[in-house]
């Protein structure tokens, strides 16, 4: 199984940006607990950051063909991107949204997701963990 996480803009800069509501670990250590717990699962884990919409377009696009599932933190694209939500409605491929705080718990605008109606899931408000909890539910989409 083939799983694309992408991390959306400012997420290179956790560990360092707003520790109190996004947690000290770093991007780097969220993928690296991402490839160690894909290989316990079985898993190829691709991860991939980006501040520019259109490189995380593309990397949606590009994932036909090889990607069984996404899954995407897309951070303020969350409220903002028709382009991601589109990218990801036309490739269907089964994706989980990812929020490290609870989006629901903050900000009236971060209430509202292009994302969520045409993920499969959304898991927010677990810190780095939501990321390896949506890997194992990524793991058991194409099980019977």
């Amino acid at each position: 199984m083939n799983v694309l996480v992408l991390h959306g803009p400012n997420l290179n800069l956790l560990g360092a940006r707003e520790p109190e509501v996004y947690g000290r670990e770093t991007l780097g250590a969220i993928d690296a607990m991402l490839e160690d717990e894909g290989r316990k699962l079985g898993i190829d884990v691709h991860t991939f950051q980006s501040n520019i919409e259109g490189e995380l377009v593309t990397a949606i696009q590009d994932a036909r063909g090889w990607a069984d599932a996404i899954v995407i933190n897309p951070a303020a694209y969350t409220h903002t991107s028709v382009a991601l939500r589109d990218a990801i409605a036309a490739v269907g491929i089964p994706t989980i949204e990812v929020h490290l705080s609870n989006v629901y718990a903050r900000e009236l605008f971060r209430h509202h997701s292009y994302i969520a109606p045409i993920a499969v899931g959304q898991i927010c408000g677990f810190g780095a963990e939501g990321y390896r909890l949506a890997l194992i539910a990524a793991s058991r989409l194409t099980k019977p």
